[in-house]
């Protein structure tokens, strides 16, 4: 099993001296970023599941800042001067190009250490037809960038962490290979547990929050979005028409809300037709509440969420 260790956020990280593009001189009363790793290697990840797959990669021989403070919404993030410095320092970024435009300017103007893009790792799908979901995009162009819904992408993620790590720190490239692998093993063996899990279901709609659950339909699901990539985006007294006759003609029980968006309108929904709101967790970051969770375990209630609202 590999361990699990707690992720810092950006907004935790202190500097001594600020190396990013337009900032000249030292920076007084800001501390020292923390030199944690055996040997002071600092990586960095843009958001909550990358930042996940890098931990568990890295070991203790690293020390992994997210960019994306818990509680915070990865779409919107601004980063913080802190945040902008321990990107600029480190030597790993791990981001989603297209994912944070925030994140591919500081990339862009501040990077000097090595970049591992999960788009050249994972194939992103295409949108697709997001009717449902208002016009939307919110900057992510033609793919859908939500690949670690479907755990056999982060597997391959998982891998490519470990080649990384390996080609930074040659003397430990054993154990991030290991590391790698046991993590991939382990994905996978969730990936499975979903197929097998939704395999008999009376229903198999799902109407969710945003559209942040596509790569599910890999397990036979069909997702009918409330509001599109952004879960900012507002839809159309059409398109909440077109849900709830969709609901009342699949029989459904149940519309899901999140934890880091408002639930404001899956519960409107739910409440006029008189069904339940359950959440599913997008898995872009942690809040107060999932403070002791991790990737694979609310992957796990989600799967738990989905069974029984789809009467699996």
């Amino acid at each position: 099993m590999v361990p699990r260790r707690r992720l810092r956020s950006g907004t935790q990280v202190a500097l001594a001296v600020l190396a990013v593009a337009g900032v000249a001189g030292l920076l007084t009363g800001c501390g020292a970023i923390s030199d944690e790793g055996s040997d002071g290697r600092r990586a960095v990840a843009s958001f909550y599941p990358l930042a996940w797959v890098s931990e568990q990669v890295a070991g203790e021989e690293w020390t992994v800042t997210n960019l994306t403070a818990p509680g915070g919404e990865p779409h919107d993030l601004a980063l913080t001067i802190e945040a902008t410095a321990a990107l600029a320092e480190s030597d790993l970024v791990v981001y989603l190009d297209g994912f944070q435009p925030a994140v591919d300017d500081a990339i862009d103007a501040n990077a000097s250490g090595a970049i591992l893009d999960a788009t050249e790792v994972v194939e992103l799908l295409p949108l697709g037809d997001h009717e449902h979901a208002g016009e939307d995009t919110h900057g992510h162009g033609e793919d859908d960038p939500h690949f670690w819904q479907d755990p056999e992408r982060m597997a391959l993620l998982a891998e490519a962490a470990g080649e990384q790590f390996a080609t930074l720190d040659e003397a430990g490239a054993a154990g991030y290979r290991q590391r790698a692998t046991d993590l991939a093993e382990g994905l996978r063996t969730l990936d499975r547990e979903y197929a097998e899990g939704l395999a008999d279901c009376r229903r198999d709609v799902v109407v969710v929050s945003h559209d942040a659950f596509g790569y599910l339909e890999k397990y036979g699901l069909h997702l009918a979005p409330i509001a599109g990539l952004s879960p900012d985006a507002e839809p159309t007294p059409a398109v909440l028409g077109e849900l709830s006759e969709l609901i009342r003609s699949e029989g459904l029980t149940t519309v899901f809300s999140e934890r880091l968006a408002s639930s404001a309108l899956a519960e409107t929904l739910a409440t006029d037709l008189g069904i339940d709101t359950a959440v599913l967790d997008p898995v872009e970051g942690l809040s107060d509440e999932t403070a002791d969770a991790d990737y694979e375990s609310l992957m796990r209630q989600n799967l738990a969420a989905l069974q029984e609202a789809n009467g699996c």
